[in-house]
């Protein structure tokens, strides 16, 4: 039986990046015997087993054959007689395919460190298209590794375009697309992830909401870069910036202007009322991909409110008391957070404007603590009582809003 690391954990070795998960392979082995040594198993497909003291995973050596459509259309066979090389073989990408035995050698077959150096995400046998998730797997790497200076190598942009006109991406369920688009959203460049499935013709079958963006044109006055596409790369990139790994804010920054590509056209390159015209089609993606509540939610208050918060200095009191309201920021600040995160993202994106202030932030939560500062306690013993004490605290956020505007605090 022969041990051997491999995978993420001996790339991001090469890379010098921090190693977060320790997947193994064993080689020559039989379940039993792992068994025998305390292993617990965890495999439905194929047996991988969770160490009894680190509880990482040690999968055994195994081989894939294509049986159907789809993901789940594969036959597995795990045996000690599957060779480490074999092994290696049905992975996805070179540089994924290296393995480190206990001594610290490397076995790479397939040129997995040369890519590496060549920052180039190929793949590693004509095999890539019988699994569809291997086209997002390679838009997240690609989101992951692109300020590396990573590129998708030519031939397996073929494959994933061959993929795509072979309807095999039509296979993937909901679930596994977001999982991976999930991941993508928490990437550094997130703007790679669309780039790479646009390329491919993925973006259009996965996420037609999103690709009708590209070609869309924009006020140059407001927005330097013209083509809302382009912009929404942008807005991603700012947010990974803005909120690193946050993917509630990415899925807000995508979808925040989806109201852009039903802009009559006449009416362009002006989008009056987009705001509300991308409720739609955010509800239809968010419902499709099976999106989590919270990510749909704060997105579609993202969509409608966003130019509210980009123009809180000339809002009301009131407008902004309910902006605050609407949000439910006076009882989960957190989430006002990721607002104005995703609100600074809309604005830093577009071209000359990464750098640029977005003072609304600050003013939207000094509103959102005066008006949550105001206590039903003093109104109470005041002698309030019933609705009287909700008017009366209304008022008392509203002069305390009113305050903020009338004398701004420095800076």
């Amino acid at each position: 039986m022969h041990i051997y690391l491999v995978g993420g954990a001996v790339r991001d070795k090469l890379l010098n990046r921090p190693v977060v998960d320790h997947d193994h392979v064993v080689v020559g082995a039989l379940p039993e015997q792992l068994l025998a040594l305390g292993y617990t198993p965890v495999g439905k497909d194929f047996p991988v087993f969770l160490h009894p003291e680190t509880g990482e995973e040690y999968a055994l050596a195994r081989t894939e054959r294509k049986s159907g459509r789809g993901y789940h259309g594969f036959v597995f066979q795990a045996d000690p007689t599957i060779t480490l090389e074999q092994d290696l073989a049905r992975r996805d990408l070179t540089i994924n395919a290296i393995a480190e035995d206990e001594h610290g050698a490397l076995t790479d077959p397939f040129g997995g460190r040369r890519d590496i150096e060549a920052r180039m995400l190929r793949h590693v046998s004509p095999a890539f298209v019988e699994d569809p998730v291997r086209v997002l797997r390679v838009a997240r790497f690609a989101a992951r590794f692109a300020p590396l200076g990573f590129s998708v190598a030519d031939e397996t942009m073929a494959l994933m375009r061959r993929m795509v006109a072979d309807g095999e991406i039509d296979h993937l369920v909901p679930e596994r697309v977001w999982a991976e688009m999930r991941k993508a959203l928490g990437e550094a460049q997130p703007s790679a992830f669309l780039r790479v499935l646009r390329a491919c013709g993925a973006l259009a079958v996965l996420l037609p909401e999103v690709d009708t963006l590209y070609g869309v044109p924009q006020r140059a006055e407001f927005h330097p870069e013209i083509d809302t596409g382009v912009h929404v790369e942008m807005v991603l990139d700012a947010a990974a910036r803005l909120a690193p790994g946050d993917d509630v804010v990415g899925f807000c920054a995508l979808t925040h202007d989806l109201g852009k590509a039903l802009t009559p056209a006449g009416e362009l390159p002006r989008h009056i009322g987009h705001e509300h015209r991308g409720v739609a089609p955010l509800r239809a993606l968010a419902a499709r991909l099976k999106v989590p509540n919270e990510h749909a939610a704060l997105a579609e208050l993202v969509c409608r409110e966003h130019l509210n918060a980009h123009r809180a200095f000339e809002l009301k009191p009131a407008t902004v008391l309910k902006l605050l309201l609407v949000l439910d920021a006076l009882r989960r600040p957190a989430r006002l957070e990721a607002f104005l995160a995703a609100c600074a993202a809309d604005k830093r994106g577009r071209l000359g404007h990464g750098d640029d202030d977005y003072p609304q932030a600050a003013y939207l939560r000094a509103a959102r603590a005066a008006a949550a500062a105001v206590d039903a306690g003093g109104f109470v013993g005041q002698g309030l009582t019933g609705p009287a004490i909700g008017q009366a605290m209304e008022r008392a956020r509203l002069e305390a809003i009113a305050a903020l505007r009338a004398n701004p605090a420095p800076g």
